[in-house]
């Protein structure tokens, strides 16, 4: 039998090549001079890339027998995974192959910011000693706030600890034994910016976070604070960033990530109390070396037809046809879920019950915690890496099952205990020929909806007139309710309503109708699909 051909259209190291081992053959090819790219791919099983070649639905259709992509790295930016994942092939990345070097980096802007480093350097360079013109600040017992204390924001706060400073975070998905065994104080938002004297921003990209550093919350800091982002551009706004610094409102910044990659003509780049870098946060010789050897496991995985821990798109390895379906609906239920918790969650129950219960599906408990936490933290969230965030986070999980599930034929929930607040409970199943994805369950009200891509579920007293108000004021607001359900313990007890509308609705809309309705709870949903 002929080997399964494995393409590699970038410079990696020699222990990418050594991690493949002897089963596969090897070709190499430019991946930036597209017709040899395509020509290569007609007979390629297994594609590596880092960032320069793309991978889109052109590629992908001009190799019938990818079986996977392997971005040696975080960011997918370069591969269609939509177009992979209608074609049948897993895409791959390296989730946990730059946070130490990410890591590193944030450390040494805020010693460059402290000490004025790079403009020292550039000053003797030039010829001159001006010794008293880069007088800096000592980071000992000063507090140094961290926006997002996921696995960047601990292992920066290990880093600093041993200078001597005090760490505070806010972070609305950390528990708070979880941040005292990192020894950090959570805080709110607001008092952390008031606070701290260096503030790092390592948040997930999300429409909720961009933009989320911006001249309100600049003009909570202290004159002599600095603002460091290496995670992602856009979360802090780049022209509230710029009047913040010309107007001496902050005292200065370290971006190594900008809106627009390169930042051609921004105005920031050249400001004298600004440290800036080329997008460097994995940018190491170790940090490519692992990006390049996790994924080689990965493709030999893939191409054995096992599990393969880091597919982003789709769940690898020997699923039974029975299991398969369930994977995508309890990853949906996982948003679900999350969109209804108002405080950190403490503990997770991924449980199956019916004829699933017979099968190993271990696998749904993956990806129950991937949907739980794809909206929680910045980092790309995997099969691999979804039990290690929640155990970073405290978080204990099980995997129940049950084969007795008198309703449907299958059934699958995820509960769970928040740090405030009730427990949360969400239910799906897949129903008739098509195997259309429902939810039937929320916290203990039975429902059954089709999931979509926008729901918004709201808790109140039954009365006559409720459904009026949300529908005047959706309506007024162009929002079209596509179903919706009710279900009530009992008439004029508390009553459960699930809207699928076809577009995100507005804040301000929403709190007018919980506040008009006096709903308990109102919240909007939003599922990837």
């Amino acid at each position: 039998m002929p080997k399964p051909v494995v393409l590699i259209a970038e410079e990696l190291s020699p222990a990418t090549v050594d991690a493949l081992g002897p089963d596969f053959e090897i070709r190499n090819v430019d991946g930036t001079d597209r017709p040899a790219l395509l020509a290569s791919l007609a007979d390629a099983h297994a594609i590596l890339v880092r960032s320069a070649t793309k991978v889109d639905a052109e590629a992908i259709a001009a190799a019938p027998n990818l079986r996977v992509v392997a971005r040696a790295g975080v960011g997918l930016d370069n591969v269609d995974i939509k177009a992979a994942t209608s074609a049948g092939v897993m895409v791959v990345n390296a989730p946990t192959s730059n946070i130490i070097s990410a890591a590193e980096l944030t450390v040494g802007h805020i010693l460059s910011l402290a000490r004025h480093i790079p403009a020292a350097h550039a000053s003797l360079a030039a010829g001159t000693w001006k010794r008293s013109a880069y007088t800096g600040v000592e980071l000992y017992e000063k507090t140094v706030g961290i926006i997002g204390l996921g696995r960047i924001g601990a292992l920066i706060t290990q880093r600093l600890q041993a200078f001597g400073v005090q760490v505070i975070a806010y972070d609305p998905y950390v528990t708070t034994a979880r941040a005292q065994q990192l020894g950090v104080e959570l805080v709110s938002l607001e008092d952390l910016l008031k606070r701290s004297d260096f503030i790092t921003i390592h948040m997930p990209k999300t429409p909720e976070t961009v933009g989320m550093i911006s001249d309100d919350q600049f003009a909570l800091m202290k004159p002599t604070a600095f603002v460091v982002n290496v995670a992602r551009g856009g979360l802090i706004d780049e022209d509230a960033l710029h009047r913040a610094l010309t107007s001496n409102t902050i005292a200065g910044a370290g971006l190594d990530v900008f809106v627009s990659e390169p930042p051609k003509d921004s105005p920031l780049v050249s400001l004298p109390n600004v440290v800036v870098t080329p997008h460097l946060g994995a940018s190491t010789d170790e940090a490519q070396e692992k990006a390049g050897v996790s994924v080689a496991k990965s493709v030999r995985l893939a191409l054995g037809g096992e599990l393969v821990p880091d597919a982003v798109n789709v769940a690898g390895g020997v699923i039974d046809p029975y299991v398969r379906p369930g994977i995508p609906l309890v990853e949906k239920l996982g948003q679900v879920f999350t969109g209804l918790a108002t405080s950190p969650v403490t503990s997770i129950d991924v449980e199956v019950h019916g004829e699933l219960a017979d099968y190993d599906v271990s696998v749904l408990k993956l990806a129950a915690l991937k949907g739980v936490f794809t909206d929680v933290v910045s980092d790309q969230v995997s099969y691999v890496n979804a039990p290690l965030i929640a155990e970073q986070r405290g978080v204990t999980v099980r995997l129940i099952t049950d084969s007795d599930s008198p309703e449907y034929r299958n059934v699958l929930t995820i509960r769970g205990a928040q740090s405030e607040g009730p427990a949360i409970s969400v239910s799906g199943t897949l129903t008739g020929p098509k195997q259309i994805a429902k939810l039937v369950e929320i916290n203990g009200h039975d429902v059954e909806v089709a999931l979509a891509e926008h729901h918004v579920v709201m808790v109140y007293t039954d009365r006559p007139g409720i459904v009026a108000v949300y529908g005047k004021e959706f309506g007024e607001a162009g929002i079209n309710i596509a179903a919706m359900q009710i279900s009530r313990e009992a008439a004029g007890g508390q009553a459960l309503s699930v809207l699928t509308v076809d577009s995100p609705v507005p804040a301000e809309i929403l709190e007018h109708v919980r506040s008009t309705i006096d709903a308990a709870s109102l919240r909007e949903i939003d599922i990837t699909l």
